[in-house]
This record gives structure tokens, C-alpha cells and sequence, in this order.
């Protein structure tokens, strides 16, 4: 086929737009671990997490919408999950209650642990991992740490249920 400025223009489509958003929605992810002090790290994920989880949201959203729109078989046997386009609409609100979940609940309580326990590293003059720190210290050791194993385990089931849904659409 040659290129005109009609099969360009087709390009975009709501099927273009569908699968950009979904690469966008996978590719999403922050490193900066290795790269900045503990503390700046921390901020940097307090700012930049919310974003990323509105965007994620967001993005899940167009695409449980558009995926509805195409494939209408989903509404009628939404209570379904066996019927393989009730289950990839369930892989997106996967996606989308995750994310929601980390931004609404998860995400503001480890945040304010986070600082509450750089508080008391600095009352304290101690570093977090020290042996010696106090018994307030190691509750809030305790808490984030429970914490962001819950929220790195809803990112994780977000990102299954993506690569699900991913190999899904590239065999249709």
C-alpha cells in the first residue's frame, strides 16, 4: 500500500488511540532509585506516584470504554468471566482498581508514614535500619513496610492483568 494523507490520516482511529494508550499504560514506571538520596527519593515518589496513578486510571478507563464500545457482547454477559471479552473488560477494572486503591488509600497512608518515620530520623539522629532505633521507630518500620508491600503488590496486579490483556488484543 502506498502512503496518501488518507491511509495516514487513518491512523487515527479510536483502534490507533486504543493501542497507544494501552502501550502507554504498560510502559508507564518511574527509576530512580539507585539515583537519588533515600529522602529525595521518597519525595520524588510522593509527587510524581499520584500522577502516575491518575494517568494509569485514566488511561484503564478509555480503555474499558472502548473495549465495551467494540466488543458489545461484554454487556450482556458481563456476570461471565469465561466469555474472553467479559475477561479482558475485568483485566482493565483489574487495572483501574488497582491503580485507584494505590491513589485513594494505599498510596496517602505510606506516603504519610514515609515522612512521619523521616521525622523521627532526625529527632532521633538515627538512620531507620539502625539496630538501636526506638520502639516508635520500628512501628513505623513495621507499617511502611507492610504498606508498600501492598501497594507494590497492586502494581504487580496491574501489570499482570496489562501483559494479560496485551497478548490478548495481539492475537485478535
Amino acid at each position: 500500500e502506498a502512503l496518501t494523507l488518507s491511509s495516514l490520516g487513518r491512523l487515527f482511529s479510536l483502534n490507533g488511540l486504543y493501542v497507544l494508550g494501552y502501550s502507554w499504560l504498560f510502559g508507564m514506571g518511574i527509576i530512580a532509585l539507585r539515583a537519588l538520596p533515600r529522602h529525595q527519593f521518597g519525595t520524588l515518589q510522593h509527587r510524581t506516584f499520584p500522577v502516575y496513578f491518575v494517568i494509569s486510571m485514566a488511561l484503564s478507563s478509555f480503555l474499558m470504554a472502548r473495549w465495551v464500545f467494540s466488543h458489545p457482547d461484554v454487556v450482556t454477559h458481563i456476570a461471565r468471566p469465561n466469555v474472553a471479552d467479559v475477561a479482558q473488560f475485568y483485566a482493565l477494572a483489574t487495572v483501574f482498581l488497582s491503580q485507584a486503591i494505590n491513589y485513594f488509600v494505599i498510596g496517602p497512608m505510606t506516603s504519610k508514614t514515609m515522612f512521619q518515620r523521616h521525622k523521627l530520623e532526625k529527632e532521633e539522629g538515627k538512620s531507620y535500619d539502625q539496630p538501636d532505633v526506638s520502639a516508635q521507630m520500628k512501628a513505623l518500620n513495621a507499617t511502611f513496610s507492610s504498606l508498600h508491600g501492598i501497594s507494590s503488590l497492586a502494581n504487580l496486579t496491574a501489570v499482570i492483568a496489562l501483559a494479560f490483556h496485551g497478548l490478548w488484543i495481539a492475537e485478535a
